[in-house]
């Protein structure tokens, strides 16, 4: 009876999971496939961008880059979109100059999913390989795929991630030169920044270390080759634009708009709270120290306290939520993180704004709450699953 609920469960999961992908695959082809459809994007402002560093011309300048998303098919009535991602990310952008949008568009499709598959595949095989049908929840995962929707850079981010996970150990160079993709957005890495350089340092990891500078450096070179007043142009845009004053469907916002809106030192107030909160926490866990399960925690909590973070960027949370669901063995919470993972996506498609609408806010407490609970619960790998083996056997034994 219970091998028959369980498969009853297991099949339900996987049934909505599906849905939800056929359902967003069928919505990324009708925007590839439509009139003016890389105008329609996100993904433009980094073809634009890159277009323009490729002609060694500004790519933060809003008056050059209008015109260009405007020619693709972006709406005239719309302020153009100017990618906030600091300079060192324009060498990712770059090539995409090279093609036509539409060109680079299917190119850029095409490495996200890549990208994506990797991902969840990599840290399969970090947890032991267990046999479950379950891993459909991380290509799947609602974040991730509203991010291949509007052709968002965080999967990138998370691909670095998952491999600094990977070769932390083996590859710590290499491990470090991960790094560069996550610093395409650095502020939802500061609480585990500051714990990775504490560790490194009482570890004397510094291939790690090595490893990031050569290739911030190595990427600020390219784009400075290319355009010499990048940084300029850079902070230029930043004072402009005030990201800090947009409309984001984010705790910190929402916190510095209840107290003091004009103030956006109060912003930055959840983060060194959360920073303070993750120097407590390797304190009191360097001596068993393991980043495929102790990192888990820290982008939960450093996600849900950023400055500004979009929906797309909880893509990063993959490796966490993940960890969870090898680990518990409730059936409910497999089914619950499904169906969460459905209501966004009802929520996109029913036309609720994917960036700026408050029905969001819910989503980043939830996968905080819901991994907290399946870690409770984890006793035992769930469903009679085998027993972690290689990298993955130090999730219980955390001999780090």
């Amino acid at each position: 009876m219970n091998k028959k609920l369980r498969a009853m469960a297991e099949l339900l999961v996987v049934a909505i999971c599906t849905i939800a992908f056929a359902l967003t695959i069928v919505g990324i082809l009708a925007s590839v496939l439509g009139r003016g459809a890389a105008g329609n994007r996100d993904f433009v402002e980094y073809w634009a961008s890159g277009h323009l560093l490729v002609h060694h011309a500004d790519p933060y300048d809003v008056h050059l880059i209008a015109p260009l998303e405007q020619s693709q098919g972006f709406p005239r009535e719309i302020a153009a979109l100017v990618m906030p991602n600091p300079p060192w990310s324009l060498p990712l952008m770059a090539p995409l100059g090279l093609l036509g949008a539409k060109t680079a568009e299917l190119l850029w499709i095409a490495l996200s999913l890549a990208c994506l598959i990797a991902s969840v595949r990599m840290v399969w095989r970090l947890h032991g390989s267990p046999k479950t049908s379950l891993n459909v929840l991380g290509y799947t995962f609602a974040p991730a795929l509203s991010c291949l929707f509007s052709g968002q850079v965080a999967i990138f981010v998370l691909f670095g991630f998952v491999l600094f996970l990977r070769l932390h150990r083996t590859r710590p160079l290499l491990a470090g030169i991960s790094l560069w993709l996550c610093m395409l957005k650095p502020h939802l890495f500061l609480p585990f920044g500051m714990v990775l350089f504490l560790w490194v340092i009482l570890t004397r990891s510094y291939r790690i270390l090595v490893g990031t500078v050569v290739a911030l450096g190595a990427s600020t070179m390219i784009a400075m080759s290319l355009d010499p007043m990048v940084w300029h142009h850079y902070s230029e845009m930043m004072r402009t634009a005030r990201v800090d004053r947009l409309s984001i469907p984010c705790w910190s916002i929402v916190l510095r708009q209840t107290i003091w809106p004009h103030t956006a030192a109060v912003q930055f107030l959840p983060i060194a709270v959360g920073c303070i909160w993750a120097l407590i926490y390797f304190r009191r866990h360097r001596s068993e120290w393991n980043w495929l399960e102790d990192s888990s925690l820290l982008m939960l909590v450093s996600l849900l306290l950023a400055p500004y973070t979009w929906l797309m960027d909880q893509t990063v949370l993959l490796p966490a939520l993940l960890h969870g669901i090898y680990l518990t063995r409730s059936r409910n919470l497999k089914a619950v993180l499904a169906l969460a993972g459905a209501v966004i996506e009802i929520g996109v498609l029913l036309g609720l704004a994917l960036l700026h609408s408050n029905f969001f806010l819910w989503t980043s407490p939830a996968w905080l709450v819901w991994y907290l609970l399946a870690t409770r619960t984890s006793q035992v790998m769930s469903w009679n699953e085998p027993p972690p083996r290689d990298q993955g056997a130090a999730m219980t034994t955390k001999n780090a």
